[in-house]
């Protein structure tokens, strides 16, 4: 088994913490894991990417190789499409719906949208609004963790779990907040028919 993953978004927005709690809950399955981070301009808005692969036998690169992202999972809906020439034919994009307008020349919406739903296998999330009725605002990374757990091979409970111990320490009602931004996650990219 393999997992390759690239994790897209804006600065600021949590992408190196989703690749942190995916990646903690690999190692609690016995998988092997490799990551690779690449900040850019986060400071200032700018694009994050990360990759991350699962297997569980020995990964020999950090990098996953571009048409070879068995998922791409992405806080920002621009994003995901800057990376979608490292997604495999068979692979999974899973995406927050909302724009985060950082430049002048910001494409339409409408047309983005239109684009991700042409993939053969996309989840496009209300991500914000979800970590909103979780609780916690800024827990819109913890929703895309629910979403994109479909596509991953680490059970529901570990991620969860994980996400728990993530957060505990902070104070336990921002664990438990974090904890149903990633169930309401995890509920709203389910179709019927899903396991």
């Amino acid at each position: 088994m393999k997992k390759d993953i690239i994790l897209a978004g804006v600065g600021g927005q949590g992408v190196l913490s989703i690749a942190a709690i995916i990646a903690q809950a690999a190692i609690q399955e016995g998988l092997s894991v490799r990551q690779s981070e690449v900040h850019g301009m986060a400071q200032r808005g700018g694009a994050v990417l990360a990759h991350l692969r699962i297997a569980d036998r020995v990964i020999p690169s950090d990098l996953v190789p571009q048409g070879g992202a068995d998922l791409i999972i992405s806080m920002e809906v621009l994003e995901s499409l800057r990376y979608a020439s490292w997604l495999s034919p068979a692979g999974a994009l899973v995406t927050a719906a909302e724009p985060l307008v950082n430049i002048p020349d910001y494409p339409e919406l409408q047309g983005i949208l239109k684009t991700i739903t042409a993939f053969p296998l996309y989840r496009i999330v209300e991500a914000a609004a979800l970590a909103k009725a979780a609780g916690l605002p800024r827990a819109v990374n913890m929703v895309m963790v629910g979403a994109a757990s479909p596509f991953l091979p680490i059970p529901e409970e570990t991620l969860e779990n994980t996400i728990i111990t993530q957060f505990v320490s902070k104070d336990p009602a921002i664990a438990e907040a974090n904890r149903k931004a990633f169930v309401l996650g995890r509920n709203a990219a389910a179709l019927p028919g899903d396991a």
